[in-house]
């Protein structure tokens, strides 16, 4: 029993060096890349998974990381935004009238959805409306939701919400 307790606190230890490790990694990384990489990092993150975002940072040069992005679709996504969509995206915060795509790019994926974006939809974001551009959804962030409505494809608006009970108030189940 003692021998087995030993190799769990052992794996424990590798396991937080590990995520301490990749964070740091991953922070040196896009500290790295020059103020223009950072912010063309920064315009794409929230569309792109994680082993998007992982290649993109690990990639040598600048035109390679732009070559990447043409080669996944993201390049090509952002320029067929309506050119104030674009705008609002540079700006990194939503405004009502902007495409659900676009919205994507600002905040990143829903948590949950309700609804076809095409017609009438709901979008639930986890964290506030001031974090989600810099951190998306904060999976751990159960306290605080932003309720975005969405009509024909474009934001009609959103509403923060910090619910008595998460579970009744954004009908997930945690």
């Amino acid at each position: 029993m003692h021998m087995i307790r030993q190799r769990l606190q052992g794996l424990c230890l590798l396991l937080v060096v590990w995520v301490v490790g990749t964070g740091c990694t991953y922070d040196a990384a896009v500290q790295r890349l020059s103020l223009p990489e950072q912010a063309e990092f920064f315009l794409y993150r929230n569309v792109m998974t994680w082993a998007q975002e992982r290649t993109y940072l690990a990639k040598t040069t600048a035109v390679a990381r732009t070559a990447y992005l043409q080669e996944i679709g993201l390049a090509q996504r952002f320029q067929a935004l309506d050119p104030l969509d674009q705008e609002t995206v540079r700006h990194g915060w939503p405004r009502r009238g902007m495409s659900a795509d676009a919205l994507l790019f600002v905040w990143g994926e829903p948590y949950s959805t309700a609804g076809d974006a095409r017609q009438s939809a709901h979008w639930y974001d986890l964290g506030s409306s001031m974090e989600l551009p810099t951190y998306g959804n904060q999976y751990r962030n159960v306290g605080n939701g932003v309720d975005v409505y969405l009509v024909d494809g474009h934001v009609v608006g959103w509403v923060d919400d910090v619910p008595n009970d998460a579970e009744s108030a954004w009908g997930f189940r945690w």
